[in-house]
């Protein structure tokens, strides 16, 4: 009989990435997704599949990660081997502008999955796997970060997060739940939300190359990153539920670039010519024409910066078998290759 898993946050760069590798290993795949008057599928679109196919693999559902009622009905209803909650308000910068929405569903959705489990009494069927970040870390510049390393959030997002870990640990201890955190250092994709600043960067100087737009306007260029590609980190995932018994994992790639230099990536390999001047917010970089290509902007930088995150994913590497395929520069074509197919489409 064929496994069953159910996403939360299917719509979004991870879960799309997470659905097709499941599909590829015979899974029969449940999606939430909310409702909404505008499409949000177009992540997952190329895999759908229409309600009157007999035997479906691939079956979407609405709900809400804050609406326990549509939470635990679904678990009850789908019965699922695993669970993956990759569900979030995951912007680090709109969380200090709506920290009570994210904390309601980046710290109680966990709360809520982990409850439906309990009360449908699938302790023993279900597998639990809860998303974490990098940004757990926050404060606690002491590199690489590790699994035993010290927490300290810097952001709204980054202590709902850590509701999120500790809720998931202790059920694991208090009711046997097959329930394990991935702490997953930045990972990106061309699936990225334009909005965050790797894709801001691609699309802007994608877009400055073919004199679409003149200037991207950046915050923090000194704060520094552990940048992987989303389809490896949903491999590390899929097996650490498949372990035989539940943990916590760091993943990433112990490779670590600030966010001046992954412009200075980009705007080489779009044979974009540039040279930096200036210091502090007046610092800019310029065209071998004179044309400002970037310039800093005070409104960019959070109210806390978190400025060094690398992390040290032996655990994963020697216990899982999880091995990153790309590197940065891989990740950096692989998402210009798409942005300019869809400037040009």
């Amino acid at each position: 009989m064929k496994k069953k898993a159910l996403i939360f946050g299917i719509t979004g760069q991870d879960g799309s990435y997470l659905a097709e590798l499941l599909l590829k290993k015979k899974y029969i795949v449940h999606g939430v997704k909310r409702r909404s008057s505008s499409i949000n599928t177009g992540r997952i679109d190329h895999i759908y599949q229409d309600p009157h196919i007999k035997k479906r693999t691939f079956l979407l559902h609405y709900g809400d990660i804050t609406d326990s009622l549509s939470v635990t009905r679904l678990i009850k209803q789908i019965k699922p081997n695993e669970i993956y909650n990759l569900a979030a308000q995951s912007h680090v910068q709109v969380s200090f502008e709506s920290p009570e929405y994210t904390a309601n569903a980046d710290a109680i959705g966990a709360l809520r999955i982990l409850e439906a489990i309990r009360f449908n009494n699938l302790e023993k069927k279900t597998k639990f796997y809860q998303a974490g970040t990098s940004e757990l870390y926050g404060l606690n510049e002491k590199i690489p970060q590790r699994e035993s390393t010290n927490f300290h959030p810097a952001s709204p997002y980054g202590v709902a997060k850590l509701y999120a870990h500790w809720i998931t640990i202790n059920y694991r201890e208090a009711y046997k739940i097959f329930a394990s955190n991935g702490i997953l250092f930045n990972h990106e994709s061309p699936r990225r939300g334009e909005t965050f600043v790797t894709q801001k960067i691609v699309q802007a100087l994608c877009r400055i190359k073919l004199r679409k737009q003149k200037t991207l306007y950046i915050g923090n260029l000194y704060a520094k990153r552990d940048w992987g590609h989303a389809k490896d980190f949903v491999k590390a995932m899929w097996l650490i539920l498949q372990h035989k018994k539940p943990d916590d994992f760091v993943i990433s790639t112990g490779r670590q670039t600030t966010v001046k230099n992954f412009i200075n990536l980009v705007s080489k390999e779009l044979k974009i010519t540039i040279k930096w001047k200036g210091k502090g917010l007046k610092e800019k970089a310029i065209d071998e024409n004179g044309n400002i290509i970037v310039s800093c902007d005070k409104s960019y930088y959070r109210p806390l910066e978190v400025n060094n995150l690398l992390g040290d994913s032996k655990k994963a590497r020697k216990i899982l078998g999880w091995r990153p395929e790309f590197g940065l520069k891989e990740l950096i074509s692989d998402m210009i290759k798409s942005e300019m197919q869809r400037i040009s489409s």
